[in-house]
């Protein structure tokens, strides 16, 4: 009965969607080419594979309210990664049972029994939530559970003999699952959240699972592990040469290892302590990759561009939160230490309009004559080595949102102090400056920027260093200006390009 309701408020969901679709995705801060939900509360994204010609994105999501909770998984499809087609809810919260974050796989060869002959089952591996009593919330246990589609992911059912893996702890989740095909096996990623550790588990059937091996702790220890990620991604420039990568998330942050895994360990090869972050800015965080992408595209990972700390309080209706645009990842060793490039994917030049370039000098500030809140911009700038030069983006109303490069120090930073509304939460004003080392290349440095409404990516460097931000202001604060607070920096290429909205 609670399914039948659930589909039920989808269904008038859908339908209202359908009929309003002119006032949906026009309101303020709306994001206009990153994913939202057209209402409602989402968090991690979740089951991310791609199965005959689409590319599913399933995501945390509460279907009665703007706020976390009820956490059951929505879905919506791709054919590019940029234009989504909503789907009605996929797994529903039942029986005090939330659907917590998870990995979907397409099981070819059916080792999972679900598929009758001529079919191919989609499994969904992912922590089930268990509150016994509602009264008292914090009083919980985890366990792994299952469902799978026969009809392309477009109706779920809960294998009846769940769980699938259940070890008695009250923190164990977020389970990221792959095919390892050189010990044709199913290979599981999860963690212990509060003791810093991901555990490898293995199955030939995704039913039963056994323990391999820990990693960890290791790099970030600070705060709690979430949403581990394994994969093989290719070295820049050599296609063939592919190392491991493994993501979990830190609370309000990401961070990898690179190294080895044999199909039992894995081995980090980069400096042991040191932390490598995926993104250096504040909004960020529960990055996985894509299952089952052709083979040859690069990996694609997906993050939700939102931070816990003030998550449930940003000033955004109907909806909250959006997911981080989707990025193709690949390695370089620089320094001998492996590093993670990730560019923004290739599709999303379809949305390009209106192309504006501009080169020359800028000796203290150069007002670029275009306006928007939806943009993509790349400029290369060759900064004076005891300046610091750079964007200011929201320019207007004595706001700037400043995209910054410190020559002498070799630091980008980005500093929204002065560019947004902060009265919703004091920790979104404390949490305004954040910078990461990045090295100039002949003493140039490249920015990608990605301006959506109230979501700001930096791509630095192709891809070497990116830093996310959410930012809240006024329609009216649409300028960009080039600066420079020493000496003359030059602009060898600007390109800006406004951004047709993708809904």
């Amino acid at each position: 009965m609670r399914t039948t309701f659930f589909s039920f408020m989808l269904f008038l969901q859908l339908a209202a969607f359908a009929q309003t679709k002119e006032k949906i995705y026009r309101e303020k801060y709306r994001p206009q080419f990153h994913f939202t939900p057209a209402k409602n509360w989402t968090n991690d994204p979740n089951g991310m594979v791609y199965f005959k010609g689409e590319y599913h994105l399933f995501y945390q999501y509460n279907p009665f309210g703007n706020k976390w909770g009820h956490m059951s998984w929505g879905h919506a499809v791709s054919k590019d990664l940029v234009h989504w087609k909503h789907l009605p809810l996929a797994i529903p919260e039942k029986d005090s049972i939330m659907i917590f974050s998870g990995s979907c796989v397409v099981d070819e060869n059916n080792t999972s029994g679900f598929a009758k002959p001529g079919q191919i089952p989609m499994v969904a591996i992912y922590t089930a939530h268990i509150i016994s009593d509602a009264a008292k919330p914090d009083d919980y246990r985890q366990a792994q559970h299952i469902a799978y589609s026969i009809d392309e992911g477009r109706t779920w059912k809960k294998y009846s003999g769940n769980p699938v893996l259940d070890i008695n702890k009250k923190d164990f989740r977020d389970p990221k699952v792959f095919w390892y095909a050189p010990q044709k096996k199913w290979v599981m990623a999860l963690v212990l959240p509060r003791q810093n550790i991901v555990q490898l588990y293995a199955s030939k059937n995704l039913k039963q699972w056994q323990h391999l091996s820990d990693f960890g702790p290791d790099g970030d220890i600070k705060d709690i592990w979430e949403c581990p990620d394994l994969l093989q991604v290719s070295v820049e420039g050599n296609a063939n040469k592919k190392k491991w990568v493994m993501f979990n998330s830190q609370q309000t942050t990401v961070q990898y290892f690179v190294g080895e895994f044999d199909g039992i360990e894995f081995k980090n090869e980069n400096p042991a302590g040191k932390i490598y972050r995926q993104d250096y800015g504040p909004d960020y965080y529960a990055v996985v990759t894509y299952n089952n992408l052709p083979v040859n595209k690069k990996p694609v990972s997906i993050g939700w561009a939102n931070n816990w700390m003030y998550a449930n309080s940003i000033p955004t209706l109907p909806w909250k939160s959006a997911m981080s645009l989707p990025r193709q990842l690949s390695l370089k060793k620089i320094n001998n230490e492996w590093i993670l490039l990730q560019q923004p994917v290739s599709e999303l030049r379809s949305l390009r309009s209106n192309l504006f370039s501009w080169s020359g000098d800028v000796k203290h500030r150069e007002i670029l004559p275009v306006k928007s809140q939806t943009f993509e911009l790349d400029v290369t700038l060759n900064i004076p080595v005891n300046s610091t030069g750079g964007l200011h983006l929201v320019v207007g109303s004595n706001k700037e949102f400043i995209i910054g490069y410190d020559a002498k120090a070799q630091k980008l930073f980005i500093d929204r102090s002065n560019a947004s509304d902060t009265s919703f939460h004091a920790s979104f004003d404390t949490l305004s400056r954040y910078e990461a080392p990045l090295a100039n290349k002949n003493g140039n440095i490249r920015l990608h920027v990605f301006f959506d409404k109230s979501i700001i990516e930096v791509f630095a460097n192709d891809g070497e260093v990116v830093l996310t931000s959410q930012v809240f202001t006024s329609e009216k604060n649409n300028g960009i200006q080039l600066f420079n607070n020493k000496g003359t920096m030059k602009v060898s290429q600007l390109k800006f390009w406004q951004l047709r909205s993708a809904w």
